[in-house]
């Protein structure tokens, strides 16, 4: 089964574009999310059109962007589903992964986006010890700030992801304080080992 799938940021946006691309491109169904960002991590009915796939069905968007904005994201959920034996086609890019051709060229960006993050953690690691040398002292701060935080994310997200634990030593934060944000903006990041004071009960 083909299984279309649009998104709008907000409701003033159409969603008649993406839904007629859809249907001409032989989506039997069509799961229309309105209102919701692309760098939201709950996307309500794109959930809802996993969980009606079946292995063999064909998963399709009008655009890229339209699953997700960020290129580590995108290699994330495009594994999933293939986790799930389930084939991606992107109608305006003209991509998919149907064909060994359009395998091949998500395994080249998977390349790329472990690149990126290898580089952010050279980056990271280059400015914590320039700051030693500079006799800087370096402590353990309690709050993640902005900045840190989407290079905490970058790290623990993608096809080679770092553990949340690795990462508050790298940024030289505490693990308590990785979890926390972890549980408080409930990003799909698993929780790595137990963390005193954190509740486990929560899922992230």
């Amino acid at each position: 089964m083909k299984i279309g799938y649009a998104r709008v940021s907000t409701d003033e946006q159409n969603l008649a574009l993406q839904r007629d691309a859809l249907r001409d491109a032989g989506c039997e169904r069509i799961f229309e999310d309105r209102g919701i960002s692309g760098s939201a991590v709950i996307k309500p009915h794109y959930a809802e059109a996993l969980r009606m796939a079946r292995p063999g069905d064909e998963l399709i968007v009008w655009r890229m962007d339209r699953l997700s904005r960020s290129l580590l994201t995108l290699i994330t959920e495009l594994q999933l589903l293939a986790d799930r034996q389930l084939a991606f086609r992107s109608l305006t890019e003209q991509i998919e992964t149907v064909t060994p051709a359009g395998k091949l060229f998500f395994h080249i960006i998977g390349a790329f986006a472990r690149f990126e993050r290898d580089v952010i953690r050279e980056r990271t690691q280059a400015g914590l010890q320039a700051s030693r040398r500079a006799g800087k002292k370096l402590g353990r701060p309690p709050v993640i700030s902005p900045e840190q935080w989407e290079q905490a994310l970058k790290l623990m997200q993608g096809p080679s992801p770092m553990t949340p634990a690795a990462v508050a030593t790298l940024l030289g934060v505490s693990r308590q304080a990785v979890h926390k944000r972890l549980i408080k903006d409930r990003r799909a990041v698993p929780l790595d080992e137990h963390v005193p004071g954190i509740d486990e009960s929560i899922s992230v």
